[in-house]
C-alpha cells in the first residue's frame, strides 16, 4: 500500500516540520552519521597525541591544553551519540549544539597546536560543509559566521599573548572567506538534495500506488496472469492462474512446476524471439489458451491464460442472442405474407369474376415469392462460413458481373461506370463477392437517376495488402436517421425488400476477412468493401500488393 506521509508535531522542531516521514528519518540518520564522524575525529586527535606523546604537530604550543580539549571533545561527542540514540526531537537545536561544540573544540585544538599554520583549520571547513548538507542547507551561514568569529578570536588571543605577523591575519581572513564560500556551496547542494529527495519520495508514493492498483487489477482479472523471468521462474501470478492450471506452487517456483507444456513452449518462443504468440494446451479437463508477450532481448515474459471453455460459452451465448433476435424478426416478416396468402385464398374460393381472381392469384404468387426469397436469404446466411477464398482479378470479375446482371436488367450497362486498375486483385469467395455486389448494385439501381455513369464502381490499392472497392450512386442517399440501421436485419425502406440484403452482404464480407462500410458522401449512397488484395501479375507467384 502507499506509505503514509508522516509529519512531526513537535513545536520546537522547525527543521523537520512539514516534511514527509521518510525525509525526516533521513535527516536524523544524517545527523547520526555526523555525530559518529565527530566521535571518530575526537578519538583520532586524542589517540594520535597519546601515541606520539606530543611529537607530532598536535599540541606543539600547549600539549596539556590540547590533551584536555581532546578528552573533553571525545566525551561530548560520545554524549551526543547517546542523546541522538534516545532523543529524536529538536533537530535544529541539536544540530546547532553539535556544530558549536565542533567549532569551539577544533578552534581550541588549533590554538594549542600553533594556530592556522597547524592545518587543523581544515577540519572546520569539513564541519561547515557537513553541517550544511546534514541540515539541508539551513543555518549554514550561521555556522560559517560562528567559525569565522572563532578563528578571529583565536588569532586575536594569539596576537595578545604570543604576538603575530601580518601574514597570520591575512591567512585568517582568507580562511574566513573560504568558510562563507563553502557555506554557500553547501546551501545550494543542500537545497538540491532535499528537492531530489522530495521528488524521489513523491515518485515512490506514485509508484507504490500504481503497483498496488496493478496488483489489485491483476488479482481481479478473469484471465490468469504469469510473469516469468529469464530463469523461467514465476515472479508474479494471480489466483486465476492457479485455478486454470490446477496447481499451487510456492512463490518463485519454476514454470515447469506450473505446466511442463507451457514451459516448453515458452522456451521455444524465446529461442525464436517471438512476440504475442498463442498456444493451446490442456490442463486436466480444462482447455487453456496462453498468449505470450516476450521482450525482444531478455527481461520478463508476460503470459495471459484464458479458459477456452468460457470463451466458447460466451461466443455461444452471443450467437444464441443474435439467433433469438433474428428468429423473432423472421417470425414477424413471415407472418405478413402468410396472412396475405391466407386471406387471398379464402376470397379466391368464393370469387367468380376472372379479373378479381387474377388479382388474388397475383397476391398469392407475389407473397409466395417473397417467402421463398426470404427463406433463400436465410439459407444463404447459414452458408457464410463455407467460404472458399481465391484470388480474383477485380476488373474482369466486375465486367463479367455487369454482363450477367444485364440479362435481367439491361439498364445496368449504361448506368454503371467501372474505373478499376486491371492489376488489382482481391482474395474473396467468388460466389460471396457476386452476392455482395448484386445487393449493392440492385440498391443503387433502385435509387440512382439512371443516367449514364450514375453508379460508380472504383477500386484503389491501399496499404498493408488491402484493396478498397467503392460503389456509389447519384441518388438521394440514405437519411441521417437511417444510417445507423442499414446493416440491421429486416430493416428496409422498400415495401418489396426483405431487409436482409445489406445484413447478409456484411456477413459475407466478414466471412472472407473483409469489411463493408457505409461512407460519408455528399451525393447518394456510398459503400466501401475493404478486402485482402494483391497485384494480379504477382498473385500467381505469391507476390504482394504494390501501391
Amino acid at each position: 500500500m502507499v506509505p503514509a506521509v508522516q509529519v512531526t508535531n513537535s513545536a520546537d522542531d522547525g527543521q523537520t516540520e512539514g516534511l514527509p516521514g521518510q525525509i525526516t528519518a533521513s535527516l536524523w540518520r544524517s545527523l547520526s552519521y555526523f555525530a559518529a564522524y565527530r566521535l571518530a575525529v575526537a578519538a583520532l586527535f586524542l589517540g594520535t597525541f597519546i601515541v606520539t606523546r606530543g611529537a607530532a604537530s598536535f599540541g606543539s604550543q600547549d600539549g596539556g591544553l590540547f590533551q584536555g580539549i581532546a578528552w573533553a571533545y571525545l566525551v561530548i561527542a560520545l554524549a551526543f551519540v547517546v542523546v541522538l540514540w534516545r532523543v529524536r526531537r529538536g533537530f535544529a537545536v541539536q544540530l546547532v549544539l553539535h556544530v558549536s561544540c565542533d567549532v569551539l573544540a577544533i578552534t581550541g585544538l588549533m590554538y594549542a597546536s600553533g594556530g592556522t599554520k597547524s592545518g587543523i583549520v581544515v577540519m572546520l571547513m569539513v564541519v561547515i560543509a557537513g553541517a550544511g548538507l546534514v541540515g539541508q542547507g539551513r543555518l549554514t551561514f550561521l555556522f560559517a559566521a560562528m567559525a569565522t568569529l572563532a578563528i578571529l578570536a583565536e588569532q586575536a588571543l594569539r596576537d595578545l599573548y604570543f604576538g603575530a605577523e601580518t601574514q597570520d591575519f591575512i591567512r585568517a581572513a582568507v580562511t574566513s572567506t573560504s568558510f562563507f564560500a563553502i557555506a554557500a556551496i553547501a546551501r545550494m547542494l543542500g537545497h538540491r538534495v532535499v528537492s531530489n529527495e522530495l521528488l524521489a519520495y513523491r515518485r515512490g508514493v506514485e509508484l507504490a500506488d500504481q503497483i498496488g492498483v496493478n496488483r489489485q487489477v491483476i488479482e481481479d482479472m478473469e484471465d490468469g496472469v504469469l510473469v516469468v523471468n529469464e530463469a523461467d521462474r514465476v515472479r508474479l501470478h494471480n489466483r486465476q492462474a492457479e485455478v486454470l492450471l490446477a496447481v499451487e506452487p510456492p512463490d518463485g517456483a519454476p514454470l515447469a512446476d506450473w505446466s511442463p507444456a507451457l514451459a516448453a513452449h515458452v522456451a521455444q518462443q524465446r529461442a525464436m524471439t517471438a512476440v504475442d504468440e498463442q498456444f493451446r494446451f490442456s490442463c486436466g479437463n480444462t482447455a487453456v489458451l496462453a498468449r505470450l508477450i516476450t521482450p525482444a532481448v531478455g527481461g520478463n515474459t508476460l503470459i495471459y491464460l484464458q479458459d477456452l471453455g468460457r470463451i466458447q460459452a460466451e461466443a455461444r451465448q452471443i450467437k444464441l442472442a443474435a439467433l433469438g433476435r433474428l428468429t423473432a424478426n423472421m417470425a414477424h416478416e413471415i407472418r405478413n405474407p402468410l396472412s396475405a396468402i391466407s386471406h387471398a385464398s379464402e376470397l379466391l374460393v368464393d370469387e367468380q369474376r376472372s379479373a378479381t381472381r387474377g388479382r388474388l392469384v397475383r397476391i398469392i404468387c407475389d407473397n409466395s415469392s417473397r417467402l421463398n426469397r426470404l427463406v433463400g436469404e436465410i439459407l444463404e446466411l447459414g452458408r457464410r462460413d463455407q467460404a472458399v477464398p481465391e484470388v480474383i482479378q477485380l476488373e474482369a470479375f466486375l465486367r463479367q458481373f455487369v454482363d450477367e446482371y444485364a440479362l435481367q436488367n439491361a439498364s445496368i450497362c449504361d448506368a454503371v461506370r467501372i474505373a478499376v486498375d486491371p492489376r488489382l486483385a482481391v482474395t474473396f469467395d467468388r460466389t460471396h463477392l457476386y452476392r455482395v455486389l448484386e445487393n449493392l448494385i440492385t440498391n443503387a439501381l433502385r435509387y440512382a437517376s439512371g443516367s449514364d455513369g450514375s453508379i460508380a464502381v472504383e477500386a484503389f490499392a491501399g496499404e498493408a495488402l488491402v484493396v478498397d472497392l467503392h460503389i456509389s450512386d447519384d441518388g438521394p442517399g440514405i437519411a441521417k436517421d437511417d444510417r445507423s440501421k442499414v446493416f440491421e436485419p429486416f430493416f428496409t425502406t422498400s415495401s418489396a425488400g426483405t431487409g436482409l440484403g445489406l445484413y447478409i452482404a456484411r456477413e459475407l464480407c466478414d466471412a472472407n476477412g473483409a469489411s463493408l462500410e457505409l461512407m460519408d458522401y455528399d451525393g447518394g449512397a456510398h459503400f466501401r468493401i475493404r478486402a485482402k488484395g494483391q497485384t494480379w501479375q504477382s498473385s500467381l507467384s505469391g507476390g504482394s500488393l504494390k501501391t
